[in-house]
């Protein structure tokens, strides 16, 4: 993966210390509150496995069903020496399949003025996240050359920093190595290529990391710590640890699919993805005559604190949380018809989350208005970092469509869900 092989895009443009006494220090202004009100969404960029690279391909994948799971790449590691369906098997992977991204060894350095020798070393992550935000800021209609020394944020949610990993020892690091793999240089390689000074972090939640990038963005755009804000995730994996990992914990699914809310549920799939949101408040959106693809009215951040287990989820912190964001959205319960679910396909966590739904959903809810359900890693797996971000284009598509597209592989759904 250290080749930098050029593939044209083509949908981009070619394109100290302070001396004196401490009352001489002037003050900071503080920042501008402003009236709490919706985000609009008027951009966005992703890549995810079946081909998926703008809103179009996105809406194929889930309007025609497709499965995009296949067996791990060649190039990535050797399935058949590290596969055994045994999952007490140490140092193997019960599981032969997942999701992945293709070329990923195809960048262009030259576009984004990155020398060929520092391209090298960035973890292709980085060059990810360049790719799709410059792509998400086209979708918004927005000349990314124009936002130099702009209040844009930029909130990007990632797990993975293997690719250090490869460079070869102490006599590798040319001073290319820590940048290029940096968590903290994600979210900071982007605002430095595009010149921007709003907020520039980058966040570790585990798999809700993509979704509290958004509800960060949405936070310091409506306390005007800036204007726009670029919020999304990305994962990709270059060795197999996560597969060995959880093959004994005896999370993945043997049978490669993830079986969202079925009966026959046994596990999840490891996926790749990355997917970035153009973020504005509504009446600057509207100002700027910005198309505005689905609206943010509200959203909730919390932590399942002590279940019975570390990995297991709390169904009462998730139903205090559901009820915390329809809260916060002025929405009430039973306005709600569709969730996209987190909806993994394993036998505990569906049924926790269905239930938890069930409870925070059901008050003044007719009895002939269900509320419909559906997770997107049917489709392609669990994207990981870049999930909860997958999940927000799935639900503003079908928004679009008016069409909500079937989750796979479901046939006997879980008796355990309401």
């Amino acid at each position: 993966l250290p080749q930098t092989r050029t593939l044209p895009l083509s949908s981009w443009l070619a394109g100290s210390l302070l001396n004196g006494e401490p009352e001489t220090v002037p003050a900071r202004p503080p920042a501008l509150r402003l009236p709490d009100e919706p985000i609009a969404i008027v951009g966005l960029g992703c890549r995810y496995p079946g081909g998926v690279h703008d809103r179009a391909s996105f809406w194929r994948l889930v309007n025609e069903e497709i499965d995009a799971i296949t067996e791990v790449p060649r190039e990535r590691w050797d399935v058949d020496a590290l596969y055994d369906p045994n999952p007490e098997a140490t140092g193997k992977t019960m599981s032969r399949w997942g999701g992945f991204l293709t070329d990923l060894e195809y960048f262009d350095p030259g576009f984004f003025g990155i020398a060929p020798r520092e391209a090298e070393k960035m973890d292709p992550q980085q060059r990810l996240l360049l790719e799709t935000s410059w792509e998400a800021l086209e979708d918004a209609g927005i000349r990314p050359e124009l936002l130099a020394d702009s209040d844009t944020g930029v909130f990007v949610g990632l797990m993975y920093q293997e690719y250090s990993l490869q460079a070869g020892g102490l006599q590798a690091l040319d001073g290319y190595v820590t940048t290029g793999s940096a968590g903290s240089v994600a979210s900071g390689r982007i605002s430095y290529l595009l010149g921007l000074k709003g907020p520039s972090l980058t966040v570790d939640t585990a798999c809700s990391s993509s979704l509290v990038t958004v509800h960060l963005a949405c936070q310091a755009l409506r306390q005007g710590e800036c204007a726009m804000a670029l919020a999304g995730g990305v994962t990709v994996m270059l060795t197999p640890t996560p597969f060995v990992e959880f093959s004994r914990l005896r999370a993945l699914s043997a049978s490669g699919r993830c079986r969202s809310f079925s009966a026959a549920a046994d596990g999840t799939v490891w996926d790749e993805g990355c997917g970035i949101l153009v973020l504005k408040r509504l009446s600057n959106a509207r100002r700027d005559r910005d198309p505005i693809l689905a609206i943010i009215r509200g959203s909730a951040v919390n932590q399942d604190g002590r279940s019975n287990g570390l990995t297991a989820p709390s169904g009462a912190a998730q139903q205090a949380l559901i009820t915390r964001a329809l809260a916060n959205a002025a929405v009430a319960p039973a306005e709600v018809g569709y969730v996209e679910c987190h909806g993994t396909g394993t036998a505990l966590g569906d049924p926790i989350e269905a239930q938890a739904l069930d409870a925070a959903l059901r008050p003044g809810r007719p009895p002939a208005q269900p509320v419909w359900i559906g997770s997107v890693k049917s489709n392609f797996g669990h994207t990981q970092a870049a999930a909860g971000v997958a999940g927000i284009i799935k639900a503003l598509l079908a928004l679009e469509h008016g069409r909500i597209p079937r989750s796979l592989h479901a046939e006997s759904l879980n008796p355990h869900v309401p």
